[in-house]
């Protein structure tokens, strides 16, 4: 399990005693575990850490989980997201499933329950989003969000840094303006702003390394 050392989980319930002993036991696995009480501090959490990772109760106060979920999963579709809860029902099953989650836990969520799926999370992780190289010159780690030229660090701004994450993770498709505001600004973002980033990263990578698709978003374009 040390691969979960450098993600990011968020865990979300609203009953303090749970919350509070599964943050405890995660944290002895991982280094950033960070916990919300509802489904509106979970959206809050969301866009202030970016986790890798959301564990979620179902029935919360103010917003449920699975509101949460859809609202995240408008514009985001990479975040492993796992639901716990204390009833399995039907309806909640077929929502997880339209809206691409790992797993289904019943609570009490013990060690033997979570650790599997924590560990398919992790792999799934890696083989998607680990090391990607950008032409033959740069290399970026997912894990640590960092970007290197000839295996020397090359330095980003966090919104650099987040800007390049989130279409090294999406490099398959153009990754949309409003994804991106989302992502990187958390809805508040100016053109001036978004324009400036892609023209900072160009020069720190190449002219050719972003593509812009008129109309629609960005991609990376590793062919430089």
């Amino acid at each position: 399990m040390n691969g979960l050392k450098n993600l990011k989980i968020l865990y979300i319930d609203d009953e303090r005693l749970i919350r509070e002993n599964a943050v405890e036991y995660l944290s002895f696995y991982c280094n950033h575990v960070y916990r919300a009480i509802d489904g509106i501090d979970g959206i809050e959490k969301y866009k202030k850490y970016k986790p890798d990772i959301i564990i979620t109760d179902i029935k919360m106060p103010k917003l449920n989980g699975m509101e949460m979920i859809k609202k995240i999963r408008t514009h985001d579709k990479k975040t492993k997201i796992i639901l716990a809860t204390a009833f399995l029902e039907t309806p909640y099953l077929l929502d997880a499933v339209e809206l691409g989650l790992v797993k289904y836990l019943v609570k009490p969520i013990t060690a033997d329950k979570l650790l599997p799926v924590l560990k398919s999370c992790v792999e799934d992780l890696i083989e998607d989003n680990n090391i990607f190289n950008i032409g033959k010159t740069f290399i970026y780690d997912t894990f640590n969000k960092t970007l290197f030229c000839n295996k020397e660090q090359v330095a980003l701004t966090k919104k650099e840094m987040l800007f390049l994450d989130i279409l090294i993770k999406n490099h398959k498709r153009t990754v949309p303006y409003e994804e991106l505001n989302h992502y990187v600004w958390d809805g508040f973002m100016s053109d001036d702003a978004m324009r400036s980033i892609v023209k900072e990263l160009r020069k720190k990578i190449s002219k050719q390394a972003i593509k812009n698709i008129s109309g629609i978003g960005y991609q990376i374009h590793v062919n430089i």
